[in-house]
């Protein structure tokens, strides 16, 4: 599976990839929203999980080029802010989800769940 990480936070992006190391999956990881648009085609992911308050463009604004251009790309908004406009904004910009960055054990969840769809990528181990 492959998983396109975008945070601003590189110390962030390593907990994540820690967490995620036993699920078999590979990283491409992005800084900020103008890296993700930029990568997406080159790496089609699997998911994109992607920040919302960053430098340069931000998630709901890259979220939105990204839906727009690749319409089947599963973007899920991975924040620390629990906020209803926040949320509604996310969905508008056709995001898949939101989740918490105080509770990873929903990313886990997630990913075992995307894993299990056929076609989703394998990564070689």
């Amino acid at each position: 599976m492959r998983i396109m990480l975008v945070d601003d936070h590189p110390e962030f992006r390593e907990v994540v990839k820690a967490l995620l190391q036993a699920s078999a999956v590979e990283f491409e990881e992005c800084g900020d929203g103008d890296d993700a648009v930029r990568d997406y085609p080159r790496v089609r992911p699997d998911i994109v999980l992607m920040d919302i308050a960053m430098k340069g463009m931000d998630g709901l604004k890259a979220t939105a080029q990204i839906k727009a251009a690749w319409p089947d790309a599963r973007v899920f908004m991975l924040t620390q802010y629990d906020d209803p406009d926040l949320r509604s904004a996310a969905e508008r910009a056709g995001a898949a989800g939101y989740l918490l960055k105080e509770d990873l054990s929903q990313l886990q969840r997630l990913v075992r769940s995307v894993a299990a769809i056929p076609g989703a990528h394998e990564c070689q181990t």
